[in-house]
């Protein structure tokens, strides 16, 4: 479903940001991508949505070359960033109706909106307030409702818990608990080794560019994945 092939990219100063990277994440599966700043995860997920092109090897979503053929790609894949984008003079449902537009579904309804931001979590009391009132936990779930409206198979997330509180956070990791049961093939870069501990199936460490480490959950059930970390960190 998210696929990497041999996906590299070397920028125009010489910095090689990934190196031949190979990934395969399966529906209803939770990929969790650790490492540094710098490491090359922010690089992974910009070529899979065609933000920047690779200077070798192949990002796919469903099948689809997201080089030759990103907006096919992008069909199949919603994306949440750190610091979800949203038009903070709209109201959360104006938000969903404008994003949902926008990705073509036309059919739907207030009360639908409504529902999708039940499913989230969002407060009643939020649905009609402007969204510049809102604090990041409650951004971060309209970035979800609205790509659970897209209706795509794959979901990739850059940080998305990163300055959430512990409540919002273990929040958001119970919502992709449950999009991974709906058989959705979700990518996550993070920073978080608890979260990624609790939640991944698959855990992947990244240092300059390069996979260091693949992991199943099965293979860290007995395993300590902080003491894992710092010491590929220190390597």
């Amino acid at each position: 479903m998210i696929q990497a092939v041999d996906l590299t990219k070397r920028y125009e100063d010489g910095n090689l940001a990934l190196d031949h990277l190979n990934l395969n994440i399966q529906p209803g599966q939770i990929y969790c991508l650790l490492g540094a700043n710098g490491a090359g995860k922010t690089t992974t997920i910009n070529l899979f949505f065609n933000f920047i092109e690779p200077t070798g090897g192949t990002a796919l979503i469903n099948g689809v070359d997201c080089t030759k053929d990103p907006i096919g790609a992008k069909r199949h894949a919603a994306y949440v960033s750190e610091n979800v984008m949203l038009y903070g003079n709209f109201t959360a449902r104006q938000n969903l109706e404008f994003f949902t537009r926008l990705a073509g579904r036309r059919e739907l309804g207030k009360e639908d909106y409504y529902m999708v931001m039940r499913q989230v979590g969002l407060p009643e009391r939020s649905f009609e307030n402007r969204v510049k009132t809102f604090s990041k936990g409650m951004r971060q779930k309209l970035g979800i409702a609205i790509a659970i409206l897209k209706q795509a198979p794959a979901l990739i997330l850059d940080e998305p818990t990163s300055g959430l509180d512990p409540k919002a956070g273990a929040e958001f990791m119970e919502l992709l608990t449950r999009l991974r049961g709906e058989g959705k093939a979700i990518l996550m870069s993070t920073h978080d080794i608890f979260r990624a501990r609790e939640v991944a199936d698959v855990v992947g460490i990244m240092k300059e560019g390069v996979l260091i480490m693949e992991k199943s959950r099965e293979n860290l059930m007995y395993e300590d994945l902080e003491k894992i970390y710092l010491k590929y960190m220190e390597v």
